[in-house]
């Protein structure tokens, strides 16, 4: 199961040509269960104002999101991707304002995987990082680099060494008292919005500030959180972290509170 519609039809070789040889637009990704996400309003801003900086253009989410109901209306539990772009964006004349085109993908559902992950660290940050991006190279590149070296996945710590981000993913550390999420330029995920906002509602504290490499030793456990859900980090480089059952209970819960829309 791998349907692609573009603009609500469904989409031909020719429909993505642009989008494959051109790769300029940006994207949101979600779980769709049973015709519905959690933080649709996230996805529409995030959506929305990707739209207005990379194309200078006001994006219709209500025909949208009705273009991703009528994707998932035989495929009701899936993963799904809206990805925009637009074919008349000229790479040669790129100024100006352009009509946004919308791909809605679809794949099978997708669930965090249960081993907690080894992480590599990279000096890195993503050319506009508050923006989900179809530039997704480099993410990949370290990926692969950290696999090469026995590890599960990357880390990006900036170049004032502040740590970041994942590569596809967001990173938080529990202190043994509250959540610390790391303040650095970053792509904020949904997930982590979702998350942020149940730990708020069942009041386990939580502060955002920079966060180093050479302070992880004084957490107690890491977690990774995207759109597949929350995993544990079992290791940093050589700094290595409990699996704590009772956090990982607790970003569940809070994680789940969060209410799903029907699309």
């Amino acid at each position: 199961m791998h349907a692609a519609l573009l603009n609500g039809l469904p989409a031909t070789a020719e429909d993505l040509r642009v989008l494959a040889l051109v790769n300029y637009g940006h994207y949101s990704s979600m779980q769709v269960r049973n015709g519905a996400v959690q933080g649709i309003a996230l996805h529409e801003q995030r959506l929305q104002a990707g739209t207005l900086e990379l194309f200078g253009s006001n994006l219709d989410f209500s025909a949208v999101r009705e273009q991703m109901r009528a994707a998932v209306a035989s495929t009701p539990d899936c993963s799904l991707r809206a990805t925009v772009f637009s074919h008349s964006f000229d790479f040669r004349s790129p100024g100006g304002s352009f009509v946004p085109e919308v791909l809605i993908s679809l794949s099978p559902p997708a669930q965090s995987s249960a081993p907690a992950l080894k992480v590599k660290s990279f000096g890195f940050q993503r050319p506009l990082p508050h923006v989900k991006h179809v530039g997704t190279f480099p993410l990949f590149h370290y990926r692969r680099l950290a696999l090469g070296q026995g590890y599960d996945d990357a880390l990006f710590v900036d170049a004032d060494g502040r740590i970041s981000e994942g590569s596809v993913w967001n990173v938080g550390f529990w202190d043994g008292e509250q959540l610390v999420w790391p303040e650095a330029p970053a792509l904020r995920g949904t997930s982590e919005q979702l998350l942020q906002a149940g730990l708020r509602e069942s009041g386990i504290g939580q502060v955002v500030r920079p966060v180093r490499l050479a302070e992880l030793g004084g957490f107690q456990a890491a977690f990774a959180s995207n759109a597949s859900g929350v995993q544990q980090i079992a290791s940093i480089d050589e700094t290595e972290f409990g699996v704590d059952s009772g956090l990982a209970a607790r970003l569940q819960k809070a994680l789940e509170s969060q209410a799903w829309q029907r699309l």
